[in-house]
């Protein structure tokens, strides 16, 4: 009980001094100087930092905080804006379709693919880059225009460069759905209209490149299935015995150098 009690006086007292520290400065006592009372907690609150959470800067530019809000976003969509609004998407189908056709299970591993697709995208958009580096990035750097034009001017080489690769029914399709009527040019259109048409597009074409690359492997296996049933043979997977053959044909032709060449001549 005795210990009990004592802990509720400390509470009492704790609370007390709390309500003391927050009542006004009129309800103390007229005896009480009030800066001999608070003297100590108006040093303390002196000595603290002063934090600023209001978003200032100039009407034209972003402030700090916005600033590292876009940077965390990019970095959150980087994958996403590289697959969805570049040539990864084409390059990378079209090899997962190699794959498949080759019968070769996860050689060339995945890795591989992805980072050979990855330069092959560099390779193939750098220009749009270039032009992005010249129009938006380096008069940003030079302090020539705000970062609200910047991103504008660079938006316009990347929708070009969609729309350049996207087919007009596509376009057309979703401009509809969003109630656009006429464009007078791409900076018209905004982008997101133009990013999902590109995609479709985009999987349109890798795909039917995806058919011609699959259609000379099935030839294949449907050739060696055939020699084994006539054969007899059964119970021996014609993949097995196809595989060879498929990997062979693919490097007497080329296959890497015919591919890659096709794929880098199939973007306007």
């Amino acid at each position: 009980m005795l210990k009990f009690s004592s802990i509720k006086v400390l509470l009492l007292l704790k609370l007390a001094l709390a309500l003391l520290l927050f009542l006004p400065v009129s309800t103390l006592g007229q005896g009480i100087s009030s800066q001999i009372l608070f003297s100590p907690y108006l040093v303390f609150a002196q000595t603290l930092p002063q934090i600023d959470l209001s978003i200032g800067g100039e009407a034209e530019d972003f402030s700090l905080a916005i600033q590292a809000l876009i940077l965390i976003t990019i970095l959150t969509f980087g994958p996403a804006i590289i697959t969805m609004m570049t040539c990864f998407t084409r390059i990378i189908v079209v090899f997962f379709f190699l794959r498949m056709g080759l019968g070769t299970q996860q050689s060339p591993p995945n890795q591989v693919l992805i980072g050979l697709a990855l330069f092959l995208t560099i390779f193939i958009m750098m220009p749009t880059f270039n032009e992005i580096n010249e129009r938006a990035i380096q008069p940003y750097i030079d302090e020539e225009m705000t970062q609200v034009e910047a991103l504008t001017e660079a938006a316009i080489p990347l929708k070009e460069f969609m729309v350049r690769q996207t087919r007009d029914q596509d376009l057309l399709y979703f401009m509809d759905l969003v109630g656009i009527e006429t464009v007078n040019n791409v900076e018209d259109i905004p982008l997101f209209v133009v990013v999902p048409s590109f995609i479709m597009s985009e999987l349109r074409i890798a795909f039917q490149i995806g058919f011609m690359i699959y259609l000379p492997f099935m030839v294949i296996d449907l050739v060696v299935a055939s020699i084994l049933l006539a054969m007899g043979i059964i119970f021996l997977p014609p993949v097995l015995v196809s595989l060879p053959f498929k990997i062979l044909v693919f490097v007497l032709t080329d296959g890497w150098y015919l591919l890659v060449q096709s794929m880098v001549r199939s973007f306007n």
